[in-house]
């Protein structure tokens, strides 16, 4: 393979000096094939990357780098490279035309979103074959799912890319078998099996093992496993253990009461779901999707009826806390972040707290207007509340403008949780931060509360965060219990 020349190599000087950890994470993967950056949310991995890529070129061991990124933290890399080097990349995008020049123009850095690359999957692959190319893979969830077409696209592509890099804060991100596919990305299978549908089957968060101690034991054994097969070409600091000055975060429960409409309404739907959901006391399924989207109906309840009902126009029993909570934050001078899961309670909690400039995120927007709401979150001293949805701002994103996060209501996802509660527990933030969680009391958001925790303290376990004892005397297995105490009413 003939060597890519430039005319003019590009100036690979960097403007800023790693932290400590960030530079035993370059210095620990910079000359493997394959390596996980599993770093902690907030600590900088995107700065280990640009480094990481700087060593690639200047050691000319690659003739391009390639960064693949969700597409709405593409303008973020572009100011993330701008600010740490001297790097100017090609960027990829869904306009064909214009990714016929990036393909064919000599350049050391591409850029491009997890879409783009797959609807180019056939010039990659001739790309691929012509140069000699490493990839980086931020937010490598976005492959977690092995039988998505997505996900495909990127094993297929996988050995015809010289070095492999994924970086993931939350690399299990929901349930543990979400890592599977991540790291056959790197090794083709070797370190997690070949198969997944065998490799989810023993690290499962079943429903039922509140009482098998035997299959908490194989859980434990086969979490533990995880860590331990790739713990040889990964890397992985927290908060605790990277030794940076970070202010204390503090988790909240607000337990709160129902309206009594609301009240009656959830019981309703809560009748017409126990037929489908339990039998005999058992569930009759174990978090399959159909039963996630029958539970998603008392998630909505809890937190706003006019989800579901559009004749419900009361006040939901958590408003009254959620309304104390925005006013104490205020008068103490600080700005706070709300989360829920829904876009329709985003525009609904704007329009009740508009006295606060309210800045909204959400899918509905176009990338334009969420990038002016980020930026009047930011600097505009009347924007004391920022509302928005986490699978439209939980990553990438810094707001270190506020010291709060309220969940409003959550539904099942892990990263959803830790992604969007560390928007502002990050490097620059230089204040006790708060995370309130809303709980309507007897519902199923104690479940939530319960099955997200357990799924928490699992992946910790895989990440190797904590030892097996440490597991052992956090975890709990009562999140099934609780499920079928609570449609059992």
């Amino acid at each position: 393979m003939q060597r890519l020349r430039l005319r003019r190599e590009p100036d690979l000087t960097l403007k800023h000096d790693a932290f400590a950890y960030q530079l035993e994470a370059v210095n620990a993967i910079k000359d493997l094939d394959f390596a996980a950056i599993f770093h902690e949310q907030g600590l900088g991995k995107t700065k280990v990357a640009i480094d990481l890529i700087a060593y690639w070129l200047s050691q000319r061991l690659l003739d391009t780098a390639l960064i693949v990124v969700k597409k709405s933290l593409l303008d973020n890399w572009i100011s993330e490279l701008a600010a740490h080097s001297q790097l100017i990349p090609r960027v990829l995008t869904n306009n064909r035309s214009r990714n016929f020049y990036v393909f064919n123009a000599p350049a050391r850095v591409m850029l491009g979103h997890y879409e783009a690359i797959r609807s180019e999957a056939e010039r990659i692959d001739l790309f691929l074959r012509t140069r000699n190319v490493g990839v980086i893979l931020d937010e490598s969830t976005k492959i977690k799912n092995p039988d998505a077409a997505l996900t495909r696209t990127f094993l297929q592509l996988a050995p015809l890319f010289s070095r492999r890099v994924i970086m993931s804060g939350t690399p299990v991100s929901n349930r543990p078998h979400d890592i599977w596919s991540q790291i056959k990305f790197l090794d083709q299978g070797e370190s997690l099996g070949h198969d997944f549908q065998t490799f989810k089957r023993s690290v499962a968060l079943s429903n039922d093992l509140s009482d098998v101690e035997d299959g908490q034991r194989a859980l434990e054994m086969q979490l533990h496993r995880i860590f331990n097969s790739i713990s040889g070409f990964s890397v992985r600091e927290t908060k605790a253990t990277a030794e940076i000055q970070l202010p204390e975060k503090v988790v909240h429960s607000v337990a709160t009461e129902w309206e009594p409409r609301q009240h009656d309404l959830y019981r309703q739907v809560r009748e017409s779901l126990r037929a489908i959901v339990v039998q005999d006391g058992q569930l009759i399924a174990d978090e399959s999707e159909v039963v996630l989207k029958r539970l998603l109906r008392l998630v909505q309840v809890a937190s706003n009826p006019n989800l579901i009902d559009a004749s419900y126009q009361l006040e939901p029993g958590k408003l009254e806390a959620l309304l104390e909570l925005v006013s104490s934050v205020v008068k103490e001078g600080n700005k706070c972040i709300i989360w829920t899961s829904f876009v329709d309670n985003v525009e609904w909690l704007a329009r009740i707290l508009r006295r606060h400039n309210p800045q909204v995120v959400h899918g509905r927007l176009d990338t334009r207007e969420q990038t002016a709401a980020i930026h009047n979150f930011r600097n505009e001293l009347s924007a004391k509340v920022f509302i928005a949805t986490p699978g439209s701002a939980k990553e990438g994103l810094t707001l270190t403008v506020a010291n709060h996060v309220i969940f409003y209501d959550r539904l099942f996802s892990l990263d959803d949780y830790l992604q969007a509660q560390d928007r502002i527990h990050r490097i620059s933030q230089d204040r006790t931060c708060h995370v309130h969680n809303l709980i309507m009391r007897d519902s199923i958001d104690e479940w939530v509360e319960g099955l997200l925790h357990s799924k928490q303290v699992a992946a910790q376990l895989a990440q190797g965060d904590i030892d097996r004892e440490t597991f052992r005397r956090e975890m709990s297995y009562d999140f099934g219990d609780i499920l079928r105490a609570i449609l059992e009413e």
